[in-house]
């Protein structure tokens, strides 16, 4: 960055765009450049207002619904550096208690300034296609499982049981086969069977769409390269990569955790120490399949071989040290006495290592490492 670096913020909503700018320090003032609509057209036509002379542009604005489609505009058409930010990570008074659209673009502007902030990595077109279909995907799951509750509710309330396990095939059959009473309540077991089948049908489709697309993703070694761990079938595997992108980006595998946030939180002062649960401030939905895939790791360790078509003797032997030192793993914190949500936990963070590895390892070409 330059001294004659001008500093923008952005804070931008579904229709307008409030824009704020900073001046270099020492005394560089900070003001309110004005609103205009979220268009690329207005804002283009702002940048090269503020280009004048040839100076340079640094610009931000937070991660959020609004999506990427602004930095596209300002790198990829403008050639402007644009960052975007986490919200979680921007610096905030906790006496503050006043927001609006101007006074966000007129701090974003100054921390921007202050090297304050931290950039989100941005996924290019073809890899946020795929991690929305993968959402998509979770989506359904979380849709199905609340039609599910909604039956199991109802069943409930009517001292209704089934003797054998649920939601298979069998059960299916003998949820159709049963008859209320109350005209009402058949009415409503219709719907519901519709809607259950409905959503199941869907999650099946974007389980489809998933494996078809996989294979032709950029990305694709790196998902088959992880289905040689226990737990990382082709969906989760996908899913991990959807939302993480290529781990090689990541200099060592303490990063990578950092990224995830699966740290424990901290409040220590003096001598005394307090560590808490994990601090949950990063990806809840890579957080999620990782943690799933650690379950897998709480039955023992022998008997279980990859089912990767095309695993290397590389990736076979991570693999194989992943089960064996994960499965101890959980049994020592079980045999500590913590609970099994904890240890499962604590297995998913030392997973990241093992996935980190394995980039490394089945990596078609070197990468340099970038910022997160």
């Amino acid at each position: 960055m330059t001294k004659d670096t001008l500093n923008v913020g952005l804070d931008t909503d579904k229709n307008a765009i409030d824009i704020a700018i900073a001046e270099p320090l020492p005394k560089g003032e900070v003001r309110y450049y004005g609103k205009i609509a979220n268009d690329k057209t207005a804002l283009l036509r702002v940048v090269k207002r503020l280009q004048k002379d040839g100076r340079p542009l640094r610009v931000c604005y937070e991660a959020g619904p609004c999506g990427y489609a602004i930095h596209r505009w300002l790198t990829d058409v403008a050639g402007v550096t644009c960052e975007v930010v986490a919200p979680s990570l921007i610096p905030r008074r906790s006496g503050d208690r006043v927001k609006t659209n101007r006074r966000d673009c007129l701090s974003l502007a100054k921390l921007l300034r202050a090297e304050e902030l931290t950039a989100v990595w941005v996924p290019d077109p073809a890899h946020e296609a795929m991690r929305d279909l993968t959402r998509a995907r979770a989506a359904a799951v979380a849709d199905l499982v609340r039609c599910r509750q909604r039956l199991g509710s109802l069943l409930l309330r009517q001292h209704v049981r089934y003797a054998g396990k649920p939601w298979t095939k069998k059960h299916r059959a003998w949820l159709g086969r049963l008859a209320f009473p109350a005209p009402a309540h058949r009415l409503l077991m219709v719907e519901l069977l519709e809607a259950l089948d409905q959503t199941q049908a869907r999650r099946d489709r974007f389980n489809a769409h998933i494996a078809e697309l996989a294979p032709r993703w950029s990305l694709a070694w790196l998902v088959d390269a992880l289905q040689v761990l226990r737990g990382y079938a082709l969906i989760n595997a996908t899913t991990i990569v959807a939302e993480i992108g290529d781990v090689r980006r990541f200099a060592n595998p303490r990063q990578l955790m950092d990224y995830v946030c699966l740290t424990v939180s901290e409040h220590s002062t003096g001598e005394r120490v307090r560590r808490g649960r994990i601090t949950k401030a990063g990806n809840g939905r890579a957080r999620k399949a990782l943690v799933e895939a650690a379950w897998t790791y709480t039955h023992p360790a022998k008997g279980a071989k990859t089912t990767a078509a095309q695993a290397t003797p590389a990736l076979r032997a991570i693999a194989d040290k992943a089960r064996h030192r994960l499965s101890a793993r959980y049994r020592k914190l079980r045999a500590r006495g913590k609970l099994a949500p904890v240890a499962v936990t604590a297995m998913a963070r030392e997973s990241l290592g093992f996935i980190w590895a394995i980039a490394q390892a089945a990596a078609p070409a070197p990468a340099p490492h970038g910022r997160r």
